[in-house]
């Protein structure tokens, strides 16, 4: 029946008001409800509530529009004759019901308050949207300001260890306190020296000798460096830009040493949020590096069309929006960018509305303008003139091209070309032949009489090819003259083994010499010249040639010095002379490059701010109303205008999130210190309080350290005291079962074995294996939760224990692989030198991809966010422990620094090897096992084995 008919004969027929409760209910229970009803909502549409049947679904609200029955989309979906779009899908309704709902709706579709059989869940009723607990005295400051009295904590545990019938454990023993405190502050175990002081000074005063022990690591730099790790998970920090073509981000690295220095400042968490939103009006500039961490599509992979380039900024938006919400609230903001948040009470609105306040924000490199960055620029300035210098002074051992003289081999590292003086505004370098594929140029230099290189991009030189093979950022056109070297930042031909590269200079030149090379880092020989041609225009627009291949030495492919320049040509005398000028120009090259790098730092630009409208389904290609910035709507009244600045867009944002009335930013942050030091938060979602995340096992206890949070100036480090200083995080690990068994087994001197138990409450269990059944995840904290350590953790220690740990801070990150970023194919590293056994939170992090050892203990690839690294356990871990080059070489190097301070005698040997790598004597028992061992396999085999030991890759 056509839709038109149906409609003439609805008005006709049936005279009577259409009755909800009589006529129209009944058709939507039996027909609708099984999927549009309490239990399920499909494509997002809920026909059992008023609201909810108004506002209508997903793809095409509102589905009911009053007064007008043949523009409903449910009228639409009940009539249509296409089999796959029918509703219902089990069968047609009667024409008498479609009639029915037909004349209801053009009637204007009455549908009384107050009758729905369902009632509409609250989403605002849940514990995270409201605010703090304040009844009774449950957020009252602890009535001692002794900062050791952290009853209140332990009030909080003992309560809910009573609802369970279970009590805390016995307190830990020192040995396992100073293990357990420095590897959650520091991330790498006590020195033996440092066990000793702390087990002698625990004797005496328990509580004193904890409280020295957590100040003296809290200043520790160590401390910045692990916590940081923790931040940059959830932020999912890499230094490559993801993606297929995962190219590098070189200067990623500033927001990396920024978090780290935040943590070692104490840097208020309320100003921390501040500078990663707004840093470039506080000082920070690496700071917002925050905005902009996730993976993102480069210019070059987008297509060229306008809808392509509206989708990729949608996606580049989108992340910071999820960025902010997940770390920040823990909230999973993202899920509303379609529809309406399912669980939440975040609407698609709420959802462009955040869009608008970081809608003036790219991912790019800015200019850092800290006092490190300025002398950098000077640096480099300074380092630029020397190295134009000594390019003039090594021009002179250059013969001529075609001067009769034999020119030195060409190489893929650098190729001078040197000619007569001669004026031009136009060059071309015209490749005839290469040694395979297409040719590749990484960088083109010419220079003046002056010894200024004029095709710098920066001076103004224009650039044009034969055509290119353009991969975003490594293979582009623009980095042929953009003074930085390698492979990473290179021009491309599309043809093969030829092309041809145009340079243009804003004025006449008088030019000497041309410098090029296929990469100038040395590791790439393939696409290289082999015969080439360099040519200048005349006034007239005539080309002439100035240089050429002809008078080079015979090209041979088999040469191993294809990666660098050589000496040959040169008499012994201008052989002298040239190799300390070359040696260095080298180290020049290096500075500059480091200087440079100091200057930026991936950080975000900023610009003004795009237009922002709701979507529809969250196409940009199906723009609705404007939007404007707006927090969400559920939890704040902030609203800005459209004129807003960029600038103050993002600041309104920051006061909003770092707001103490805010009832999620506390509350967030503290459950993450509190999962940084017992391995599950208060919540087990950490980044997500929404109402899919899993509940708080201690409400009260978490409303009381958000307040205690924020009552002490939002102090992470008074946190950490806080929960560090209880006797929850104090008590031992073990069970009474364990503790027994470790004290028949214990060395007779040992100090762990003298130690009496605490004062305080101590109640044994009745039976550990009832307490294992009712919370066999530890999650009540009936005893210190053990676990292992993290991957960066592993590796860190090995090389502290070894004594091979390098300290230095900060810069640059050293590689895991072969390559800093690109398609496939990372080698690993496996020659360790001094650079690349620093901490591993300063290693160059390539995104996707896990490192080679240690990745396999779950260690974050960034590909996304990762709130908190389930432990997993695997036989590749096993294998790569104990099979690795860099296990091998660590238990060679803890051999030899045993051997170096205990001699030669066996048994001391053992000692020591169990003092550095377990902060412990080896037992009787220990020491009969282990000699034999040591006299045949060797001392690095014991090292082997402990580092692979249970005892040195968990916290106890």
């Amino acid at each position: 029946m056509k839709l038109a008919a149906l409609i003439l004969l609805t008005s006709s027929a049936l005279a009577a008001p259409i009755d909800f409760v009589r006529d129209v209910r009944p058709i939507l229970q039996q027909h609708c409800y099984n999927c549009h009803g309490e239990k399920k909502q499909k494509s997002g549409l809920r026909l059992d509530i008023k609201a909810s049947a108004f506002q209508g679904g997903d793809k095409h609200a509102p589905d009911i529009i009053s007064g007008k029955a043949k523009d409903s989309p449910l009228i639409q979906f009940l009539t249509t004759a296409d089999e796959d779009e029918l509703m219902p899908p089990k069968g047609k309704l009667s024409a008498a019901d479609i009639a029915t709902l037909t004349t209801w709706i053009n009637e204007g579709a009455p549908w009384p308050d107050g009758i729905d059989l369902a009632k509409l869940e609250d989403r605002l009723d849940h514990w995270s949207f409201k605010p703090l607990a304040r009844s009774g005295d449950i957020l009252s400051p602890p009535k001692t300001q002794d900062v050791r009295s952290s009853s209140r904590l332990d009030s909080f545990i003992d309560a809910k260890l009573a609802e369970k019938n279970l009590h805390r454990s016995p307190p830990a023993d020192p040995i396992s306190l100073i293990r357990r405190i420095t590897f959650d502050l520091t991330g790498l175990p006590p020195t033996p020296e440092e066990t000793a002081a702390f087990e002698k000074e625990f004797i005496q005063d328990r509580a004193s000798s904890i409280q020295h022990l957590v100040e003296r690591l809290l200043k520790s730099e160590r401390y910045g460096e692990r916590w940081a790790q923790h931040w940059l998970d959830v932020v999912r920090y890499a230094d490559t830009h993801g993606f297929e073509v995962n190219t590098e981000r070189p200067n990623a690295w500033p927001y990396r040493d920024y978090v780290i220095r935040a943590f070692n400042n104490d840097t208020p968490y309320d100003r921390f949020i501040k500078e990663q939103i707004v840093g470039d009006a506080m000082g920070q500039d690496a700071a917002t590096g925050f905005l902009v961490t996730a993976s993102v599509l480069l210019p070059g992979q987008i297509g060229k069309d306008d809808a392509s380039k509206r989708l990729a900024r949608q996606d580049s938006i989108d992340e910071m929006v999820m960025n902010i919400g997940q770390t920040f609230l823990g909230l999973s903001i993202g899920c509303a960018r379609c529809h309406d948040h399912k669980f939440d009470p975040i609407t698609a609105k709420d959802y462009y509305a955040m869009q608008a306040f970081v809608a003036g924000v790219e991912y790019a490199d800015r200019d850092l303008h800290t006092p490190a960055a300025e002398a950098a620029r000077a640096e480099e300035k300074q380092l630029k003139a020397r190295l134009a210098q000594i390019d003039k002074e090594l021009s002179a051992f250059v013969p001529l091209a075609n001067s009769g003289a034999e020119r030195p081999m060409i190489n893929a590292r650098e190729n001078a070309d040197r000619f007569a003086p001669v004026k031009t505004q136009r060059l071309r370098f015209t490749i005839k032949t290469t040694t395979n594929l297409e040719p590749c140029i990484d960088e083109l230099e010419v220079f003046n009489t002056r010894g200024e290189n004029v095709a710098l991009a920066t001076t103004g030189t224009k650039r044009k090819s034969s055509g290119d093979i353009g991969v975003a950022e490594r293979h582009e056109l623009r980095f042929l003259t953009d003074g930085r070297y390698g492979n990473s930042r290179s021009w491309l031909s599309n043809k093969l083994g030829q092309g041809w590269v145009e340079l243009e200079f804003p004025q006449e030149q008088q030019v000497e010499r041309v410098v090029w090379s296929r990469d100038r880092d040395g590791k790439f020989t393939d696409r290289l010249a082999t015969d080439y041609q360099i040519e200048i225009s005349d006034p007239a627009g005539q080309w002439h040639t100035v240089a050429d291949a002809s008078d080079r030495q015979k090209f041979d492919p088999k040469n191993k010095k294809l990666a660098k320049p050589t000496l040959s040509g040169l008499s012994t005398e201008e052989a002298k002379r040239a190799k300390p000028l070359i040696q260095e120009k080298a180290a020049t090259e290096s500075k500059i490059a480091q200087a440079i790098n100091a200057q930026k730092a991936f950080a975000g630009t900023f610009r003004t701010p795009d237009d922002i409208h709701l979507l529809n389904r969250g196409d940009p290609e199906q723009p609705k109303e404007p939007v404007t910035p707006a927090v969400l709507s559920s939890l704040g009244h902030v609203t800005l205008p459209k004129e807003s600045a960029e600038q103050d867009r993002r600041r309104a944002l920051a006061d909003w999130i770092a707001n103490a009335q805010n009832p999620l930013t506390a509350r967030v942050m503290v459950n993450r210190i509190w999962q940084g030091h017992f391995g599950t938060g208060l919540v087990q979602t950490p980044s997500d309080f929404g109402r899919m995340g899993i509940k708080p096992t201690h409400p009260e206890l978490l409303d009381y350290l958000a307040a205690e949070f924020i009552r002490s100036g939002w102090s992470v480090k008074h946190m950490h005291r806080l929960i560090l200083l209880s006797e929850t995080y104090g008590q031992s690990s073990q069970t009474e079962e364990d503790n027994q068994t470790m004290r028949q087994s214990a060395p007779e001197k040992s100090v762990s074995s003298e130690v009496s138990p605490s004062p305080h409450l101590i109640v044994s269990l009745s039976s550990e294996s009832t307490a294992a059944t009712i919370d066999s995840e530890v999650h009540y904290l009936w005893r210190f939760p053990s676990r292992r350590i993290e991957a960066e953790s592993i590796r860190d220690s090995m090389l502290a224990v070894s004594g091979r740990l390098n300290l230095n801070m900060y810069g640059r990150g050293y590689n895991l692989f072969d390559q800093r970023g690109g398609l496939s194919g990372f080698d690993p590293i496996e020659t360790f030198n001094d650079e690349n056994q620093r901490r591993m939170i300063y290693a160059h992090k390539v995104r996707r991809e896990p490192e080679t050892v240690f990745g396999a203990f779950d260690c974050p690839d960034a590909g996304q966010s990762t709130a908190r690294r389930i432990e997993s356990t695997t036989p590749i871990q096993a294998l790569n422990l104990f099979n690795s080059r860099f296990t091998l070489e660590q238990s060679e190097a803890l051999a030899t620094r045993v051997q170096q301070e205990a001699g030669t005698d066996p048994a001391k040997q053992i000692q020591r090897a169990y003092q550095f790598a377990l902060s412990r004597e080896p037992t009787k028992e220990e020491l009969k096992e282990m000699e034999p061992i040591v006299l045949q396999s060797g001392l690095a085999a014991l090292c082997r084995a402990l580092f692979n030991s249970n005892e040195f890759l968990f916290v106890p």
